[in-house]
């Protein structure tokens, strides 16, 4: 019997703004809203190992389980859910004031 699939997005940090990023269809987006859900595993490796190619963009590829039930994907683990909403460590300036330290 095969295991259930639990729905996935491609997330990784970007390098040019130090955010997350989500991978849609066309490329990446730091709305969760519109990243590009995956429901076929095989798919779903394929997405993550093109992406962690972008080595000029991104680091840190890697795939975050969502519940898309709603329609919305919405993240099932509470680090997916703080890295969805909050801006990350280089939007509150934490590198450029621990560099003056």
């Amino acid at each position: 019997m095969a295991r259930a699939f639990t729905p996935k997005v491609v997330t990784a940090n970007d390098l040019l703004k130090g955010d997350v990023i989500y991978q849609t269809a066309d490329g990446w987006t730091r709305n969760l809203a519109l990243a590009e859900v995956l429901t076929d595993e095989a798919d779903a490796d394929l997405r993550m190992i093109d992406a962690s190619q972008q080595t000029d963009r991104v680091v840190g590829v890697y795939l975050a389980d969502v519940d898309a039930s709603g329609g919305t994907p919405k993240p099932t683990h509470f680090r997916e859910d703080f890295r969805a909403t909050g801006p990350s460590n280089y939007a509150h300036g934490k590198q450029e004031a621990q560099a003056h330290v």
